[in-house]
């Protein structure tokens, strides 16, 4: 056998194995993603069952195991009795109830170390291997950066509802969902451009009007986050009116004073703008669609454009059947509002997976 065609076949084991590589990594990414949306939907439980003060400390390693003794749940929902939520809220609680609560936010937080473990340790081993060029490693640094950032979020987050309140800050439990979301968001980004496709060239237009509706799919789930945090979606439970009225009166959207706090604050203008928004996300993603199909995109630019449509529009239904369903004990049923939180992510996974597609490949 001849030097070169030694040098050749030693050539393409190298170049199969960069590619097996950077396969790994897209599936690794794509793992970590589905982790965040599983803790996203976690999270939306959490909130759901009343569930996210029920730990009032944070310990990072002995947090990791539940009280394991009948004295450590003692403690632990005496501690729980010190809050207001207790004394206000649910003062006939016992433990029983409390274990309950007590797990939702336990296996919450547990679910955000794995995640952290997740991400932290495939990276060492890819960057070891080679299989990470610089400007890839620096997002994954990125990302890993944004990880710690959210775990310190959901503490400031926590904290916010240990006194003087009996939940959490409704604009600190927005930032913390917006926070997984540009997590979420990164790891789809970076997973979707790793894998090769065709150079087909399409208008400037079509790639900015997705990026325009990535961030409103990015800013409707903030407003969803405000219109939970208030519990906004226990009023006004009629659609498509909100008191009989399509636009609340003027003097009920800006009754706040100064009149920004209505943006975070007043529940009529909360959900208004939930609204509103979700019929502005619709028309744009119909008119992106429309302009994919003018303008003769490829088949798989079409398919992408429809599917956000049909996911918009899934996503708007199963809000509607949510805030309809809202129990007279003023309580929001547990599996739709989940359902919609999923079908918020799903339809920013799509968005985001959309736009990449739609975006020259970087170095």
């Amino acid at each position: 056998m001849s030097v070169d065609h030694v040098s050749y076949s030693h050539s393409l084991s190298e170049v199969s194995e960069a590619r097996d590589l950077l396969t790994a990594v897209r599936i690794w990414l794509w793992s970590v993603a589905g982790l965040v949306f599983l803790m996203v939907l976690v999270g939306g439980a959490t909130r759901l069952t009343e569930s996210g003060l029920s730990i009032t400390e944070w310990k990072l390693v002995t947090g990791i195991l539940p009280p394991l003794t009948e004295a450590d749940w003692l403690r632990e929902f005496e501690a729980y009795k010190q809050i207001p939520q207790y004394s206000q809220l649910f003062p006939d609680m016992d433990l029983a109830r409390f274990k309950f609560i007590f797990f939702w936010e336990w296996g919450h937080r547990l679910l955000g170390r794995v995640i952290g473990l997740a991400f932290a340790l495939p990276l060492v081993w890819f960057w070891l291997k080679g299989a990470l060029n610089r400007p890839l490693a620096y997002r994954l640094l990125a990302v890993l950066a944004l990880g710690g950032l959210q775990g310190a979020v959901g503490w400031w987050m926590v904290k916010s509802g240990l006194s003087g309140r009996v939940e959490v800050a409704p604009e600190r439990l927005a930032t913390h969902l917006l926070l997984a979301s540009v997590t979420f968001t990164c790891l789809v980004w970076i997973a979707t451009g790793l894998k090769p496709k065709a150079s087909t060239v399409m208008p400037k237009r079509l790639q900015w009007s997705a990026y325009g509706l990535m961030a409103l799919v990015l800013l409707q789930i903030c407003l969803g986050a405000l219109v939970a945090g208030l519990r906004a979606g226990l009023t006004y439970n009629s659609w498509p009116l909100m008191d009989g009225h399509f636009i609340p009166p003027l003097e009920n959207l800006l009754r706040l004073d100064p009149l920004w706090l209505n943006i975070f604050e007043n529940v009529t203008t909360v959900q208004f703008d939930h609204r509103s928004l979700a019929y502005l996300l619709f028309i744009g993603v119909l008119l992106h669609a429309l302009d994919v199909w003018r303008l003769g995109a490829d088949r798989s630019t079409l398919r992408r454009a429809l599917a956000l449509v049909g996911l918009v529009t899934c996503q708007i239904a199963l809000g509607v059947v949510t805030l309809l369903l809202v129990l007279p004990e003023g309580r929001i049923p547990l599996h739709p509002a989940l359902t919609h939180q999923a079908f918020a992510l799903l339809v920013l996974g799509m968005s985001v997976v959309h736009a990449r597609r739609l975006t020259p490949d970087q170095t």
